[in-house]
């Protein structure tokens, strides 16, 4: 039976927060105010992971775009989780409208719909046929008779474990074609004093960002209910399901996997994708690979 989106919710909820080590899924993060939470944690001054990508993209746009290798046929140009677009926009900007569609991929109706309106704005001759849904269902369903190029920025892959990474570029592979390109961005291993404070913003972003996602339950899905000041009982109405918290107890909800080279090589081996190039910021904090499919 499919679920429709609610019900999937609250599937997910119940499932992580009953299991021994509580968690609740990262892309649930994503509703209309954690879009603008995000947006803003990814301005702060802390989140060096943006102004470090968007370097690469502003400062190396043609080596980009060449790297792409367009022919006279174009290509279909697909975004994995695209956000508000700004780094994109870069290449948008530079690349023939004619030898281009540009199909960018989110969780979010709401992020989609943002993006869809700006770039009608900004690119009006540029066609852009936004898709919902999650990446594999969408990916799953396309039949393309152009090059496909897929982008998966901001180091997205970071939030998930090394296995599970290895599954989702293995799956990446399985929807591509001989020669279709991935550009992916990843976070590169640095010193704690760099990393930390930009998960940890001093106006409260990621604080509330996560925050956002026990009001969206609440919202959604549950009423809570403060036992102690040492234990907590949460009551989810939806699932008439009570989880019991201990002190200090965690919600496992995100991870922030940092990169090099052979991690990434190890991740990709035996997949038939293979790393061709990479960009890399000034500051050596973030580089974007390209992978193409053998």
């Amino acid at each position: 039976m499919t679920l429709n989106p609610k019900q999937q919710f609250a599937k997910d909820v119940k499932d992580g927060l009953s299991a021994e080590q509580k968690y609740l899924p990262s892309r649930y993060f994503y509703d209309k105010k954690g879009d603008e939470l995000f947006i803003k944690i990814m301005h702060s001054p802390e989140y060096y992971l943006t102004n470090a990508e968007f370097e690469i993209f502003n400062e190396q746009t043609q080596e980009i775009i060449d790297s792409f290798e367009i022919g006279e046929e174009g290509i279909e140009l697909y975004e994995l989780g695209a956000g508000d677009g700004t780094k994109t926009i870069k290449l948008l900007e530079s690349i023939d409208h004619n030898k281009l569609i540009y199909k960018p991929i989110d969780i979010s109706t709401n992020a989609i719909y943002n993006l869809e309106k700006r770039l009608q704005d900004n690119l009006p001759n540029l066609i852009v046929e936004g898709l919902n849904g999650e990446y594999f269902q969408v990916l799953s369903q396309i039949e393309s008779k152009k090059k496909k190029v897929i982008l998966f920025l901001g180091s997205n892959l970071g939030n998930m474990l090394d296995e599970r990474a290895k599954l989702f570029l293995d799956g990446l592979s399985k929807v591509m074609t001989s020669g279709d390109k991935l550009l992916i961005g990843l976070d590169l291993i640095k010193p704690r004093d760099i990393v930390l404070p930009a998960y940890n913003d001093k106006q409260g972003y990621t604080r509330d960002f996560n925050l956002n996602l026990l009001s969206r339950i609440n919202r959604e899905l549950a009423k809570s209910y403060l036992q102690s000041t040492k234990k907590q009982e949460v009551y989810i109405k939806e699932l008439d399901l009570s989880i019991q918290f201990e002190a200090g107890e965690r919600i496992f909800t995100e991870l922030s996997r940092k990169y090099n080279t052979k991690i990434l090589q190890d991740l990709i081996k035996n997949t038939g994708l293979r790393v061709v190039k990479e960009f890399t910021d000034k500051q050596n904090y973030f580089t974007d690979f390209l992978i193409e499919k053998d």
